[in-house]
């Protein structure tokens, strides 16, 4: 086949993906696997880091094998890979010390809970907010209400620190490394060469500083992190060297890595200030455009960093509501439902929940409550609540979760929102998509694919290396498959039962001790 070809990799929390690009964009070769997670202890999330490197290999092979390329007619990769999940290995051998701990993993729940409650950090609240009282800067203002997240890799990994003791030791000898998925990712593509993190997964570790783009030399000094087992940060596009050739047959330059949320915006084609995207995967994550510089937030959204590429830095506001594709397979799992395509027909085979509510806190309650204490559960089941109520119930914690964050977004980040692009798993589902519509008052647009992040991180890779010649080029090959317009009726009915799911959620805050 004649052309010019991008390969992609995702490396999700839940599925590893691989897509062979042409130049329409058009998916010509696709190849996924599981993602096996471990929970050998209540609270712990693990994935095995030879066998999430088994099965990367393996569909980068499959995909290319599905497109009918030849490995040698492909321009680039591009690579997006699952924030805040980190592994640490031996300098020499390459050999972890530990499974790779997840974004999901609370083991270190009592340290986040010692702290965020500890002297030291009420001193630093205290200070920031003496610097924003002499200086007005927002930055400050975020800072006197800072609380420690479990989904942040700071505590974890101060955990790890603390409890692994061959890491200890070669801590303390300077044998050990320190990276997130994609900087072990390039350490093995790289056969040992390369030990590096793009900026949009520095900024999510919790450790590094968007507003300064460095690491944070105060919060490494505070939480005891050795600044020499971290990655250099580079560009998200960059060369980063060449898929070995004993892989597909050829070597493949690898031209942009990027964190999986980045990579969906870039996707979406979101490239200008103001534009929003809701990925509903695994968790969902609300992400505005906030253009050439972070903006700080109260609220607990964060600012992180969208991508760099040359001279061009864009940062992005997030906030993340941690359950929502957890749900849909939890609901499969006690027989609410046989089959997650089933459930949008479920929730729209009775006219409301019937006053049932349901509140998705699996992995607590994130921004704008920033609860991580708190339960899930439902309130209000009556001798009348069917299953029809208990699945449209689930559906719509997802929908108001969405919306919580997005009231934060516009009070903190003042754009004129019209169009909301969704992506991830949930977002084929007609339901939540026509109620997030309603509930927000913006046009939810519906991608053709609902894999963004596979798509972002070819995009980048492609424009680096010529495949396509600019943004303008991709917006025009963006395929939406459905526009869902708001309905002002329905969010005028739905006014009650928002507020009845409101009240419902503060009965299950602080629900656990630890």
């Amino acid at each position: 086949m004649e052309g010019k070809y991008v390969v992609a990799l995702d490396v999700g929390t839940t599925t590893v993906r691989c897509h062979v690009l042409d130049q329409s964009t058009t998916a010509i070769g696709i190849a996924s696997n599981e993602i096996r997670h471990e929970y050998p202890h209540y609270g712990y999330d693990e994935i095995q880091p030879d066998e999430l490197w088994t099965k990367v290999v393996s569909v980068i092979q499959d995909a290319i094998k599905v497109s009918g390329v030849n490995p040698s007619a492909v321009s680039c990769l591009g690579i997006s890979a699952q924030r805040s999940s980190f592994v640490t290995w031996h300098r020499d051998t390459g050999k972890p010390f530990h499974n790779f701990i997840t974004w999901k993993d609370v083991r270190a729940n009592s340290l986040v809970r010692q702290w965020n409650d500890s002297l030291t950090m009420k001193g630093l609240r205290a200070g920031a907010r003496c610097l924003f009282t002499m200086t007005r800067s927002k930055r400050f203002l975020a800072g006197s209400v800072l609380k420690l997240m479990n989904a942040q890799v700071t505590l974890r990994l101060s955990w790890a620190l603390q409890n692994i003791e061959e890491l200890k030791k070669c801590v303390a000898s300077g044998d050990a490394m320190f990276g997130t998925v994609d900087t072990w990712l390039m350490y093995k593509l790289s056969g040992g060469k390369l030990h590096v993190t793009d900026v949009s997964n520095a900024s999510a570790t919790g450790f590094y500083d968007p507003f300064t783009m460095q690491w944070a030399n105060w919060a490494l000094k505070l939480f005891g992190i050795p600044v020499n087992i971290l990655p250099q940060v580079c560009d998200s596009a960059a060369d980063f060297g060449c898929l070995s050739k004993d892989i597909v047959g050829a070597p493949i330059p690898i031209r942009s890595l990027m964190a999986d949320q980045a990579a969906s915006m870039f996707g979406s084609c979101c490239f200008e200030e103001g534009d929003v995207k809701v990925t509903m995967g695994t968790g969902t994550f609300l992400s505005v455009n906030t253009g050439f510089k972070p903006q700080a937030s109260v609220a607990g959204l964060y600012p992180q960093v969208g991508w760099k590429m040359g001279d061009q830095t864009v940062y992005v506001m997030e906030g993340a509501a941690h359950d929502t594709g957890t749900l849909i397979k939890w609901a499969e799992h006690i027989g609410l439902l046989a089959d997650a395509s089933e459930s949008a027909h479920l929730a729209q085979s009775v006219s409301n929940s019937d006053g049932l509510c349901f509140i998705p806190a699996f992995s607590g309650l994130q921004a704008p409550v920033n609860n991580p204490r708190a339960c899930t559960g439902f309130i209000g089941i009556k001798p009348t609540t069917r299953r029809g109520h208990m699945v449209r119930a689930i559906l719509e914690s997802i929908v108001f979760r969405v919306v919580q964050l997005y009231r934060a977004l516009q009070c903190e980040v003042k754009y004129s929102y019209t169009t909301i692009r969704v992506d991830g798993g949930v977002s084929r589902n007609n339901f939540v998509n026509q109620l997030l519509a309603d509930l927000t008052g913006l046009k939810v647009e519906q991608p053709k694919t609902a894999e963004m992040s596979v798509l972002g991180a070819g995009f980048l890779a492609g424009l680096q290396t010529g495949v396509w010649k600019s943004k303008e080029e991709l917006q025009a090959l963006r395929h939406v498959e459905h526009v869902y317009e708001p309905r002002t009726e329905v969010c005028e009915e739905y006014s009650n039962i928002l507020g009845l799911w409101n009240e419902a959620l503060t009965r299950f805050l602080d629900w656990y001790d630890s």
